[in-house]
C-alpha cells in the first residue's frame, strides 16, 4: 500500500495557517496506474478526509484521471454519500455527465463567479466538493478559494459590529428563477429543474415545505425568498466559519431578471452597510488563493470551511464537479 507521505508537495503561492492551504498531493517517482490510484484512495480515504478537515482543501495533481468516468470512480473510492444535482437547490445551470458527475457551471466565460459556500443560500447543502479539470487551454479561469474561519477571525477584529449583526440577524436571499434554463447566467437554472417540479402546484408545495416565500411573475418566472438562514456556523471541531453566499449574491447575482443589490439582506429585512461590505470583500481578496488549473487536476474542498469561485477566462476550460453529503 502506498504511503501518503510520499505524495505531498508544494506549489507556488501556497498559503500556511496551522496547515498548508491547499494541501497538495502528487505522485512521486514511478508512474501511477489508474487502478493503483483508486486502490490508494480506498485505503487512505480516512486519513485524507481527516487531513481535509485541517487543511480545508486538497489538490490531487498528476494522478491518472482523464475522463468523466475515471473522475466518477475517483470520487466513489471515498465512499461518501452522493449529493445529486437533480436533488439540489443550486441556482446554476449544469450538464449531468454521470450519476455523480456534472459540469461545474454553464455560465459564459466572461461571467465571474464570486466567493461562496456551495448552496449556502439554501437550507440544503453538500459537505464536500470535488472538482476535476477536464481541459485547461485558457487564459484566466482560476478557481479562487478562501478559508472562511480565517476570514471570520479578521472580520471579528476589523468589523465586530457587522459580525454581530450577521450572527444575530442571519441572512435571507431572493432570486428570480426563469421558466426555462438560462445558460447565460450564473443563476439561470429554471424553477422546474431547481424544484424538480412539472407544475406550478408542485413548485408551490416544494417551496412551502422549505418555508420559502414566492411570487409568480408575468413571464412565467418565479421569484423566491428564503427563510432566515444562518451566516455563521460552528463546526464539529470548534472552528467558527463565515458560512454563507453573501459575497457572491452581493457582487454577482445580476442578470436580465435579478439585481445583485436586492438579492441578499439581513434576516430582519435591513440592508448592509456599504463600508462593512467593502471590508468583507477586501479581506476575502487578501486571503484568497487562486488555483491555476492543469488538465487532470482534482480539487477536494471542505464546503463547510472553504469558499470557492471562478475567475473569468478566455479559451477552453472544462471543469466537472461532484458533490457529497
Amino acid at each position: 500500500m502506498l504511503m501518503i507521505e510520499t505524495y505531498e508537495t508544494v506549489i507556488e503561492n501556497q498559503q500556511l495557517y496551522e496547515e498548508t492551504f491547499p494541501l497538495v498531493l502528487e505522485p512521486n517517482g514511478d508512474r501511477l496506474g489508474f487502478d493503483q490510484a483508486i486502490s490508494w484512495i480506498t485505503h487512505n480515504k480516512d486519513r485524507l478526509l481527516a487531513r481535509l478537515c485541517r487543511h480545508g482543501a486538497a489538490l490531487f495533481r498528476g494522478f491518472p484521471v482523464t475522463t468523466e468516468t475515471e473522475f466518477d470512480a475517483f470520487v466513489g473510492a471515498f465512499n461518501l454519500q452522493n449529493f445529486t444535482y437533480k436533488e439540489s437547490l443550486s441556482n446554476a445551470v449544469r450538464q449531468v455527465r454521470t450519476e455523480r458527475v456534472f459540469t461545474a457551471n454553464e455560465a459564459p466565460p466572461s461571467v465571474p463567479i464570486f466567493l461562496h459556500h456551495e448552496m449556502a443560500q439554501t437550507p440544503i447543502y453538500p459537505h464536500k466538493l470535488f472538482f476535476f479539470c477536464e481541459q485547461a487551454d485558457m487564459i484566466g479561469g482560476e478557481t479562487p478559494i478562501c478559508r472562511s474561519d480565517i476570514l471570520l477571525e479578521r472580520l471579528q477584529k476589523e468589523a465586530p459590529r457587522f459580525v454581530k449583526s450577521c450572527e444575530e440577524k442571519g441572512l435571507r436571499y431572493s432570486n428570480i428563477m426563469p421558466a426555462e434554463n438560462d445558460a447565460a447566467s450564473g443563476q439561470g437554472r429554471s424553477w422546474q429543474s431547481t424544484l424538480t417540479a412539472a407544475t406550478t402546484e408542485q413548485a408551490e408545495e416544494k417551496l412551502a415545505g422549505l418555508n420559502y416565500q414566492w411570487q409568480w411573475m408575468n413571464d412565467g418566472s418565479l421569484k423566491v425568498t428564503t427563510p432566515v438562514l444562518s451566516s455563521i456556523r460552528k463546526l464539529s471541531d470548534g472552528k467558527r466559519v463565515f458560512f454563507n453566499q453573501l459575497i457572491a449574491a452581493h457582487l454577482g447575482w445580476r442578470d436580465s431578471r435579478n439585481q445583485a443589490e436586492k438579492s441578499v439582506f439581513f434576516g430582519d429585512g435591513s440592508e448592509f452597510n456599504v463600508e462593512d461590505m467593502d471590508t468583507l470583500i477586501r479581506i476575502s481578496d487578501e486571503l484568497t488563493f487562486d488555483l491555476q488549473w492543469q488538465a487532470g487536476d482534482i480539487l477536494l474542498v471542505d464546503n463547510f470551511l472553504v469558499m470557492h469561485g471562478r475567475r473569468s477566462y478566455s479559451g477552453q476550460r472544462r471543469l466537472l464537479a461532484s458533490l457529497v453529503a
